[in-house]
């Protein structure tokens, strides 16, 4: 065969890899791919590995830990997603994959999607148990708010609190509710209230938004500090 074909280029397997590597990462860039999880893995390391396939072919797919902690939600083997990433050679194992930087569940928001799957892991670990649920006294002398001092929740809660029950005590604790650190403020004002005041009865609140705008009040960390006032776990 070598005398055949007079000085043939032989690559080595690296070499090769290279070459290959280059043609596919150069021609897809950035691409979105529609398909289906399976094999979904989360190791300690915080990446996320899976396939993804339709009827006829699969690719191996990862979102490195950085982009993985961005998503509302956690993949799941069978559901069905809307991608976008770039295709990369893995070297080692002679194997191309799309490294994932935005991935979307198909058919229901990202927010809406997190929302159940929170609801689901919190209720099997008891958090909504009537047992654990404290009844609100008759007749409160005593409520703490927390809320937005200049939103417009707290001047209905004050208007209504006055016309109805006019010698209730109100104790307003200033939070912020709505953004990246709303939770942290409204758990810190939980605990502080608890510790510190004595009432009656706590109330949290805010005025209505979109999902995204009231997604603060859906944490996880939020529900836990509701459950630790009320003896929960």
């Amino acid at each position: 065969m070598l005398q055949d074909n007079q000085n043939p280029k032989i690559y080595s397997v690296t070499d090769l890899t290279k070459e290959i590597q280059d043609l596919i990462e150069d021609r897809f860039d950035f691409v979105w791919v529609e398909g289906e999880i399976s094999n979904f893995s989360a190791p300690a390391s915080g990446h996320y590995y899976m396939v993804l396939k339709d009827e006829k072919s699969q690719i191996r797919a990862v979102m490195f830990r950085l982009q993985a902690r961005y998503l509302k939600f956690l993949p799941e083997n069978g559901m069905k997603v809307i991608v976008q990433g770039r295709i990369g050679v893995y070297a080692p194992r002679g194997e191309y994959q799309i490294i994932l930087d935005y991935l979307e569940p198909m058919g229901v928001g990202a927010l809406a999607l997190a929302f159940e799957q929170l609801k689901k892991k919190l209720a099997a670990q008891g958090l909504f148990d009537q047992d654990i649920k404290k009844p609100l006294p008759f007749l409160p002398q005593r409520v703490a708010v927390i809320t937005s001092p200049t939103g417009a929740a707290i001047q209905d809660f004050l208007k209504i609190i006055r016309r109805r029950f006019a010698n209730i005590e109100i104790v307003v604790v200033p939070v912020r509710v709505q953004g990246e650190e709303a939770t942290q403020d409204m758990v810190d004002a939980l605990e502080l209230v608890n510790r510190e005041l004595k009432t009656d009865v706590i109330v949290l609140t805010r005025g209505g938004g979109s999902l995204e705008d009231l997604w603060a009040f859906n944490r996880e960390e939020l529900a836990i500090a509701i459950s630790r006032l009320c003896g929960g776990s």
